[in-house]
């Protein structure tokens, strides 16, 4: 079969493409022939090997884990002796995190992990980003700053595939919603329910008078000095991007500034927003937008694509 890997960091002319042997499921996991896959700026920022702290965790002098790609959608091809779950022919989707990766034709996956069967009203395209941009900003919304019906939250990065699932959580869950984004994409943030927007283009942080409760800023761009004085008194600043300035913060106002790793949640956590997701978008609740979508032999392309800042929503690999 068919993966794509990276075996140094860089540019995304390092991502190769390589032929390997199609796995075989132990008799816990399925076989899945994905369908589409998600490819995210999370994951160019592990091709880069940025920030460089990172590497830490990721191989100092080159990636430990070698494959790309975490959301995926598909069908179950085989199945071990001692699943239960699902069966041959079954669409499915789901995230295997720290894994052999997902942007490739095959992949192998427990059952217990997070995998569920495809809500028939959404197509393989619109599945296979799901756990890259709701899951994280579900977590953010619900578990960090346990979001309540009627507050104010500000989402900076509203366009973006972690944005533009919080500003739809985040009416669905009640909030009032003021959505940051550039004059181009207004109209789109809008659509998806944003009840006020700022087009930093045009509007510094500076000279916002409002206070939320919540500050999501989902692109890792805001100061959290500049913009403490927006916060309300028992509000929350997060953001799933971290830096040296968050960490710094973080010691000092651990109650007013969070970050978080969604993927080293545990499985029963992830497992619980997951299948609350699941049932959301079955109720037409939730919309994701596909911006482009490439081939798996074009996956260069689409990290290049990525790296210039101007994605809407999602990108998502097609295996042919």
């Amino acid at each position: 079969m068919k993966a794509a890997i990276y075996t140094n960091y860089g540019s995304p002319e390092v991502i190769q493409i390589i032929n390997t042997e199609k796995p075989t499921p132990k008799p816990n996991e399925v076989l899945v022939k994905i369908k589409t896959s998600s490819v995210t700026r999370a994951d160019t920022m592990m091709r880069q090997g940025v920030p460089k702290y990172g590497r830490l965790f990721l191989g100092l002098f080159k990636p430990k884990n070698t494959a790309l790609g975490t959301g995926f959608s598909g069908v179950v091809e085989s199945i071990g002796s001692q699943v239960t779950k699902f069966n041959i022919g079954d669409e499915v989707f789901g995230e295997k995190l720290f894994s052999n990766g997902c942007n490739a034709e095959f992949l192998c996956v427990s059952e217990d992990l997070v995998i569920e069967i495809k809500p028939n009203n959404i197509s393989h395209l619109e599945a296979a980003p799901i756990c890259d941009g709701f899951l994280t900003s579900y977590n953010f919304l619900k578990d960090i700053a346990d979001l309540k019906q009627g507050q104010h939250i500000l989402i900076n990065g509203a366009s973006g595939s972690l944005g533009s699932a919080a500003v739809q959580l985040a009416k669905v869950m009640g909030a009032k919603v003021t959505a940051v984004c550039s004059t181009r994409n207004i109209d789109f943030v809008k659509s998806i329910g944003a009840d006020e927007v700022i087009d930093y283009t045009k509007t510094s942080m500076a000279n916002i008078q409002e206070k939320y409760n919540v500050i999501y800023d989902s692109v890792g761009t805001l100061s959290y000095k500049d913009s403490k004085k927006l916060i309300s008194s028992n509000g929350v600043f997060m953001t799933p991007v971290l830096s040296g300035q968050i960490l710094y913060r973080m010691l000092f106002n651990s109650k007013k500034v969070k970050f978080a790793a969604t993927g080293i949640k545990k499985t029963e956590e992830l497992k619980r927003l997951f299948l609350e997701l699941v049932d959301l978008f079955k109720q037409g609740k939730l919309y994701t937008n596909i911006d482009k979508s490439y081939k798996l032999s074009d996956i260069a392309d689409a990290h290049h694509y990525l790296e210039t800042g101007r994605k809407v929503g999602n990108v998502v690999i097609i295996n042919s």
